[in-house]
């Protein structure tokens, strides 16, 4: 194997340089700056959202997009901080301690892991259990917790946004008497902007593709423009101590120093509303503390990222790579202070729609970053908070997804159980034991199903005249769950039809497993007592093999139908199911 074939085949993002051309390279430029535009905001918001200094969020913009463009397969996927994993993240650092950014770290680092053992397992399939009426539900209710959590900033009121949906709405419901006019009036006019500027997009000028490309252009990095709008109405109304707004504050500049990620720290404050305290944590304590997050927030991360992957570079991506790409980036994150990443649908979106022609794009994005961090930094303790919780709401708005509601309740209202209870519980509960138990419900409801598969029953007649019960599964599959099931119901068809021969037509069926063979063996026996022949039509070779396994080769298979009449002839029964007439001879012969 040549030496480029083996640095190909271990890092997959070398193939995209081959014939990488001059316009391939501003394309990605162009795409890479849009992005970053965008991505600069966010990560400051995310940060804030996520309950850590903001500097953390633009940690977490640039690894993601070297390490996608090296090793991803979409070249429209962009990693970084997300409000969902922001919100997760806040769990574990709004606790008014000074430990924060290494519980998040640590986070990363072990999200990082689990990518990388789903990977190495190929449990990217696992997000399948996941239906649509669940991820509506669970993405929705998301958006409104994340939305509420923003209120507080939006209007200038104290407290961090790691609390509950209902925890917020009380909070600042009591604290109504405290919202400050400057931060109100900015927030709410900085999300009304951001709307309208949102729709720019799609204007449209006729013969005046310069026109068009510019209300497109302003469209996309609408939520730089606001926080750059912000913050230059904050730097010159603000005078020191007096300010109508709540700033971001001082942001640490310079790129993160390389070390290893965070293994144990030391926790000092108000613990749980006692006196201040300090206390050592090792790394068994840190990991007791994120608890059950170090597997649901890789999950949602996975999830949310093969998603995108799907969206934008259709069915032909490989998982275990996509897996692969995500779970690095983590890692390697992590040795930079990154907070946990993963994929993002509005960026990939702008950088689809921007004309990115390679991951190589990425890699632009992560370099502005650097140039913010550098560069920059000194200007973002000027960013009112109300204007990054106004990209974050204005963004998160749009992934309530109401309109998935109404063909559902037209065509399976079943699908919108599991969804209503992700959504109402992860409101009330939390988003864990929410999508826990919307899975729950639909795996239930799928138990359901293969335990109770319809069966289609009437009485017919063979061409002989001899009536027998036709029983057919509805179904590709008879487990274990659904024997008794089936055997429930041919015993309901012999008393509500009479006796009579009995055939399991398995035409559809494409499995059997052992149990459901050995119930299917002591039916048969029951009805072989009962004088009534059980017959099995038109199985496959698999299920013909385990039926006869089962039944020592007791059960009768048949091919065709015609063939139950020779079948009948065989069995013990066989006057009884041939009724017998007098003919002119005097003989007596079998009735046609």
């Amino acid at each position: 194997m040549k030496p480029i074939q083996v640095i190909s085949k271990v890092i997959p993002g070398v193939n995209w340089l081959k014939g990488y051309s001059t316009q391939d390279a501003v394309a990605d430029l162009i795409a890479g700056i849009t992005v970053g535009l965008t991505v600069l905001p966010q990560s400051l918001a995310y940060s804030t959202l996520a309950g850590l200094p903001p500097q953390y969020g633009l940690y977490s913009a640039f690894v993601g997009g070297i390490v996608y463009a090296l090793l991803g397969g979409c070249r429209q996927v962009t990693i970084g901080p997300t409000a969902l994993l922001g919100l997760i993240t806040s769990r574990h650092t709004s606790l008014g301690l000074n430990s924060g950014p290494e519980f998040a770290i640590l986070l990363c680092f072990l999200s990082g892991i689990v990518e990388m053992l789903m990977a190495l397992l190929q449990l990217g399939a696992l997000v399948d259990l996941i239906s649509l009426p669940v991820t509506v539900g669970f993405t929705s209710a998301m958006a409104v917790i994340i939305g509420t959590s923003q209120i507080k900033g939006l209007l200038g009121l104290k407290g961090g946004s790691g609390a509950g949906f209902i925890e917020t709405i009380s909070s600042v419901y009591n604290n109504l008497d405290k919202v400050r006019l400057g931060d109100m009036i900015l927030g709410f006019t900085s999300i009304t902007i951001l709307l309208l500027l949102r729709k720019l997009k799609d204007v449209k000028i006729r013969n005046n593709k310069t026109l068009s490309g510019f209300f497109w252009t302003v469209s996309t990095a609408r939520n730089a423009l606001i926080v750059l709008v912000a913050s230059v109405i904050a730097f010159y109304t603000c005078d020191g101590d007096s300010c109508p707004f709540k700033l971001t504050g001082e942001v640490k500049s310079g790129i993160p120093d390389f070390r290893l990620p965070p293994f144990e720290t030391d926790i000092s404050g108000p613990l749980n509303g006692t006196s201040p305290t300090s206390i050592h944590l090792n790394f068994k304590g840190m990991i007791e503390d994120l608890g059950p997050t170090i597997i649901i927030l890789p999950v949602l991360a996975v999830l949310g990222n093969v998603a995108i992957s799907k969206a934008f570079g259709g069915a032909g991506l490989s998982a275990t790579r996509e897996l692969v790409a995500l779970s690095l980036s983590n890692i390697c994150g992590s040795f930079f202070s990154s907070i946990p990443v993963t994929g993002s649908f509005s960026r990939s979106a702008v950088n689809h729609a921007t004309g990115v022609r390679t991951p190589i794009g990425g890699i632009y994005t992560s370099v502005l970053v650097l140039l913010a961090l550098g560069v920059l930094t000194p200007y973002f303790q000027y960013i009112p908070k109300a204007a990054l919780s106004a990209v974050i709401i204005s963004a998160v708005i749009f992934m309530i997804e109401y309109e998935v509601i109404k063909p559902l309740w037209r065509c399976s209202r079943r699908e919108l159980l599991p969804g209503a209870i992700t959504f109402i519980l992860s409101l009330l509960f939390g988003i864990e034991l929410g999508l826990l138990l919307g899975v729950a419900t639909d795996i239930a409801f799928l138990v359901y199903r293969a335990a109770r598969p319809a069966l289609c029953v009437n009485k017919q007649r063979t061409t002989n005249g001899i009536e027998y019960i036709y029983v057919r599964p509805n179904h590709s599959a008879i487990y274990f769950p659904a024997i008794e099931w089936v055997r429930s119901g041919i015993s309901k068809a012999i008393s509500e039809h009479g006796v009579a021969p009995v055939l399991l037509d398995c035409s559809f069926l494409t499995d059997f497993d052992f149990t459901a063979a050995r119930g299917m063996s002591l039916l048969y026996k029951e009805l072989t007592t009962s004088k009534i022949p059980l017959f099995i039509l038109s199985t496959n070779e698999s299920i013909r093999q385990i039926l006869h396994e089962a039944s020592n080769n007791s059960i009768p298979v048949i091919g065709l139908i015609e063939n139950l009449e020779s079948q009948l002839e065989s069995s013990p029964e066989y006057e009884m199911y041939f009724p017998l007439v007098v003919n002119h001879n005097g003989h007596h012969d079998k009735a046609n």
